[in-house]
């Protein structure tokens, strides 16, 4: 196909792509966690009328058409909904995001020193590549909880007069050795030491560097070195989203992976004007980066657990009803895909690769090689994406993941599709995937927007 630049359609409001772009640097800023994107999307849920569904849990029938709830899962993970007039079981339109990015976690017993330097220990997060996270401004987010059950939330390094920190690389002149290993083993797993200080206390003890950060940590935050131990601290790019390039076009920041597709998800939910037809879904997860694992990842039920309890609110809750509205349903897994780099070309198929600026992106399938671990969404749902896209204008594109061998990846659309449900993956282009900073373009961010709005609208879910 020759797909079209999304900025030479015609379509694009300037005024419009810029607001919108700027209301996304704001969440990106503010959400460099999944917890606190969590946060700031209840926030921005409640202001549009959203109510918590706990507040409702064990009111039978006290859900009605036009209802707006959502269901804060352990602080890391969000679903919202919208009651359409039809029975549940008749199916939902879904979108589903993932709110965790690539970063660096910290350890349960993370504190200690090293010829008179202190630092904390580390355990990356999700797929990275280690040597890009040295010698750059590091932030440290996240919660704390105390012996006496306080949970204490830090952000260290964001201010303008914050401290930030580092992990050291070593200098060109003595690095004749690591510049011939392959790029994988220039730093190890457990080389990614995050540098915090260096003034001792003025003690004859040892390990003074180390005493002295402690006493810091308990003069602000009431912590002492147990309390890391129910603690989930993380290592995040320090810094500001940006404006890229001299026309402003595009967006450097932390976390377009997978927040340049959570968060217009979540606008086209919050923006739905009326009663729609089906009951509309918006489902914000954690996880996906190291396979959608664990109690707040895809991979668990509290997806299917909550969506009968939004049934049950709605005096529509069965056993079978329940599989009914899941294998009805339609949904976009909304995750990014990989733009096309002229720098690398040779790790790309050009004709079938998503190209910067040239609208959102649908993958009929991902996974790698034979497509192992992907969903392959059938043609049939593809032609109903592609009636639905031309009828709102939305300008969109098909991809894959690179060349067939190179590599490949995965979304949380195959656990979605268990249920039997349509599913195809449906994201925005990134250069530099899964690099302490990414690169989007400010139409493609847009024209997500635009689909996701058009799909809740428009999804015809299989009854």
């Amino acid at each position: 196909m020759n797909n079209k630049n999304a900025w030479l359609t015609g379509n694009a409001d300037m005024e419009a792509v810029e607001s919108f772009s700027r209301r996304y640097r704001i969440f990106l800023d503010e959400g460099k966690t999944e917890r606190e994107c969590v946060t700031k999307s209840i926030q921005l849920a409640e202001e549009k009328g959203f109510v918590n569904l706990q507040t409702i849990i064990g009111n039978s029938k006290s859900l009605k058409p036009g209802d707006r709830v959502y269901y804060n899962h352990m602080g890391k993970a969000l679903l919202l909904f919208i009651i359409g007039n039809d029975l549940m079981e008749k199916g939902m339109n879904i979108l589903g995001a993932h709110i965790d990015s690539p970063r660096i976690d910290i350890k349960q017993n993370p504190v200690y020193e090293d010829n008179g330097l202190c630092y904390l220990d580390t355990h990356y997060y999700g797929g990275i590549k280690k040597y890009q996270w040295l010698s750059i401004p590091l932030a440290l987010h996240g919660i704390v909880v105390l012996k006496n059950g306080e949970k204490i939330n830090i952000v260290i390094g964001e201010k303008e007069d914050d401290p930030v920190f580092c992990i050291t690389d070593l200098l060109p002149h003595l690095a004749r050795e690591q510049m011939e290993k392959a790029a994988s083993k220039l730093i190890e797993g457990e080389s990614l030491n995050l540098l915090i200080g260096s003034r001792p206390e003025e003690t004859e003890e040892k390990e003074a560097v180390r005493n002295a950060i402690l006493k810091i940590l308990m003069n602000q935050y009431g912590m002492d070195d147990d309390d890391f131990l129910s603690s989930e601290l993380e290592i995040v790019p320090a810094g500001l989203a940006k404006d890229m390039g001299i026309d402003r076009s595009m967006i450097l920041a932390y976390g377009h992976d997978d927040r340049s597709c959570a968060f217009p998800s979540l606008m086209a939910m919050l923006c739905f004007e009326g009663i729609p037809k089906y009951t509309l879904c918006c489902v914000l997860t954690d996880k996906e980066e190291i396979g959608s694992v664990g109690a707040t990842g895809m991979g668990s039920r509290f997806f299917e657990n909550v969506t009968a309890e939004v049934m049950n609110a709605a005096g529509q809750y069965s056993e079978l009803s329940l599989r009914r509205a899941l294998a009805n349903s339609r949904m976009l897994s909304s995750d990014v895909s990989a733009a096309f780099d002229p720098n690398f070309s040779s790790a790309f198929e050009p004709k079938n690769s998503a190209h910067l600026g040239h609208g959102i992106c649908f993958n009929k399938y991902t996974g790698s090689r034979g497509k192992s671990g992907s969903n392959d969404a059938n043609a049939e749902f593809i032609a109903e994406i592609r009636q639905i896209m031309g009828e709102a204008d939305v300008t969109f594109q098909m991809s894959e993941l690179g060349k067939v061998d190179q590599g490949g990846g995965g979304t949380i659309a195959y656990l979605c599709a268990k249920y039997g449900m349509n599913v195809i993956d449906c994201g925005i282009p990134v250069l530099s995937m899964h690099a302490p900073w990414e690169v989007i373009s400010k139409i493609d961010l847009w024209e997500g927007f635009r689909c996701y709005q058009a799909f809740l609208e428009k999804a015809h879910p299989l009854f």
